[in-house]
Order: structure tokens, then C-alpha cells, then sequence
């Protein structure tokens, strides 16, 4: 498997910015990719942050597998982290966010009530890698565009302060991933949702990657969508794909990069289906 790593100077930068932030932040909203919960986590956020309230949101949850989405909630609230679902284009998650931004901040309020400081604000920061959907998370949220958005990671370059209410300001950062992914299978679950840069990866292998895992969890949605075999190894699926989708190249040849393209497409615009790529 590919080695995968994407980490820009920016990124380095932006780090210590969010190192230096959270001195003053009550509580980290972290801002996960639904279909890969765990893997859009960025890892360095749990020695940074600790001591800090905090609370996942699982966004994208429209595109997930439903029935993995139920697991993910009860796996995160079952170890004490207040956990939703949002598909941040759609306001209705809207109403869900302030009551749970009061429970995971249930201590700190109650400190400042002690303390004589009533009506001092939460001061959260919202922390996702490149394309979770933060910045139309935050326009939704605050129901205006406060934040630039984009579908190409890494849009937000610098943080900005956002005042939601009396109740909360929130500061919003640029979509950082982490120096060197441990574990390669989570730099090809971020290239498979696009939250790596297209143009510096081998969209085949990432095909052939997502063909396989679809092969075992979804083989149904991969054979309703392309008409092919799933029985067959990776490279004959995939070249089914090329044949069925008619993705000549010059010579009569069909092309499986154009195959590839064309699945991974499909898998991010959720035509294949609602798919979710792990579980706890």
C-alpha cells in the first residue's frame, strides 16, 4: 500500500496557532467525517486538548450507512463524549447543538456561576481535517456566511472569531491533518473521501483499495451499480467497471484510471449509496 502523507508548511503553522488558542478555549468541537469517524479524528487533538471539554460532531452523516451511524453515537457516548449526527447543509441539526454544547460544558458553566461570572460566553473552537464541512457547518450554524466554504480541502486559510450568541463565540481554524498517519489504512480511508489532495495520489490504487473493502461490507450496492462480478479479484472488477462505463483510450483500450475515477466519484457523491468505510 501506498504511504501516504500531506502535510504542507501551512499546516505546520496552523498547529501552533491552534496550540496557542487553546489556552483560552473552554471547550474543542471536533468535526469528524461520518463515513470514517475515527479516521478523520486528528490524533495530536488528544494531547493538545486535554483537560478541555469536548464533543464529536459526526458530520456528512447523509452519506453514511444509517445503521453505522447509530453504532458510532452509542460507541462515543458510551465513553463519556457528548456525540452527534449533522449533515451540516441542512439547518435541522441546528437545534440539537446548544443543549449539547451545555452538557459538555456542564462543569465549566457551573464554575463560572460559582465564580460570579453569569454571563461570560462559551468560548469553543472547531477543529476538523480538510473538507469535513466545517465552514458550512459554521455558516448553517450561525445562519449567516461567516465562513468561506469550498469542496477542496484546506479552503480556510487563518482563523477567524465567530460571536454565535451570548452564549457562545467560536473560533474557527484552517482543516490541518497530522504529521504522519501511523497507520496507512487511515491515509487511504482520507484519500478515498477526498479529504487528500487528488492530484498527488494514484487514483487506482485508492479504486482498487475502496473495491476491495466494498467487495467484503457492500457488495451488493458495487454489483447493483456497475452491473459486474464481485467475485472476482480487484483488477477484474475494476476493469469490469471500464468496460461497463465504455472508458476507451486511444487503441480500443479500456482505461482503468478513467475507472477509477469515475468510482471514487461515485462513492463521494454518495451514487453508489450511503457507505460508511469503519466501525468502532
Amino acid at each position: 500500500m501506498m504511504d501516504i502523507q500531506w502535510y504542507p508548511g501551512h499546516m505546520t503553522k496552523a498547529r501552533r496557532q491552534m496550540q496557542e488558542e487553546l489556552k483560552i478555549i473552554d471547550l474543542i468541537i471536533e468535526l469528524v467525517d461520518a463515513r470514517v469517524p475515527k479516521s478523520s479524528r486528528n490524533p495530536d487533538l488528544q494531547s493538545m486538548g486535554q483537560g478541555k471539554a469536548r464533543m464529536i460532531i459526526l458530520n456528512k452523516a447523509d452519506m453514511a450507512d444509517e445503521k453505522r451511524n447509530r453504532i458510532w453515537i452509542d460507541h462515543y457516548r458510551n465513553s463519556g463524549i457528548c456525540a452527534m449526527l449533522a449533515d451540516s447543509r441542512n439547518r435541522s441539526f441546528v437545534k440539537q447543538v446548544q443543549p449539547l454544547i451545555r452538557e459538555a460544558c456542564r462543569e465549566r458553566i457551573e464554575r463560572n456561576i460559582r465564580r460570579g461570572f453569569r454571563n461570560r460566553p462559551i468560548r469553543a473552537m472547531i477543529v476538523g481535517i480538510p473538507n469535513a464541512g466545517k465552514s458550512t457547518f459554521i455558516n448553517t450554524f450561525a445562519g449567516r456566511a461567516s465562513a468561506k466554504t469550498g469542496n477542496k480541502p484546506g479552503v480556510t486559510k487563518g482563523k477567524q472569531w465567530i460571536h454565535l450568541s451570548k452564549e457562545m463565540d467560536l473560533l474557527d481554524t484552517p482543516g490541518i491533518l497530522w504529521p504522519k498517519f501511523e497507520d496507512p489504512e487511515v491515509g487511504m480511508k482520507l484519500a478515498m473521501i477526498g479529504s487528500i489532495r487528488d492530484e498527488i495520489l494514484a487514483n487506482e490504487e485508492i479504486a482498487l483499495h475502496l473495491i476491495s473493502y466494498l467487495k467484503r461490507e457492500y457488495p451488493e450496492l458495487l454489483a447493483g451499480q456497475y452491473d459486474v462480478d464481485v467475485s472476482g479479484s480487484d483488477i477484474d472488477i475494476l476493469q469490469g467497471i471500464a468496460r461497463k462505463r465504455n472508458c476507451l483510450v486511444r487503441g480500443g483500450l479500456y482505461s482503468t484510471e478513467k475507472a477509477a475515477d469515475i468510482l471514487l466519484d461515485d462513492f463521494r457523491s454518495t451514487k453508489l449509496g450511503k457507505i460508511t468505510l469503519e466501525t468502532p
